[in-house]
């Protein structure tokens, strides 16, 4: 799979367009760097490593088992996820560069020098980088 980052936004997606309370994404350390920031910025309700038998005869596959989140009368919290750089066209922005997402009300993730992050964060931090995801 080459965007592996784009299979975890289409899943989640695609997961709360269905009111499903988990989701389960192959692991990586990226993949649980961005499921932190969805956690902290208060999209999902938790995630957690897991380990998942696929076949039998094969070892257990590492998933990222990621928990839901929905509001008081059952209504999305996460409502949209836009992948910004993919692997045919990177996108950068500056330490001064960075867009608000939604006039404020949304997240850019980040990733840059320091870590993966958020807009604000990078901002505060005075550093730039490579935009992954939108989140509103």
């Amino acid at each position: 799979m080459p965007d592996q980052i784009a299979d975890m936004l289409t899943r989640i997606r695609n997961a709360t367009s269905g009111y499903q309370p988990r989701v389960d994404v192959p692991q990586s350390r990226l993949k649980s760097e961005i499921a932190r920031i969805l956690q902290s910025e208060g999209y999902v309700h938790s995630f957690k490593v897991v380990e998942v038998k696929v076949r039998r005869g094969i070892q257990p596959q590492k998933m990222l088992r990621i928990s839901l989140k929905y509001g008081p009368r059952g209504q999305r919290v996460l409502t949209g996820l836009e992948r910004v750089s993919r692997p045919g066209r990177r996108v950068y922005f500056g330490r001064d560069e960075t867009p608000p997402v939604l006039a404020g009300l949304g997240t850019s993730i980040l990733t840059t020098s320091q870590g993966v992050m958020t807009g604000r964060e990078a901002e505060k931090a005075g550093v730039g980088g490579e935009v992954l995801c939108n989140v509103w």
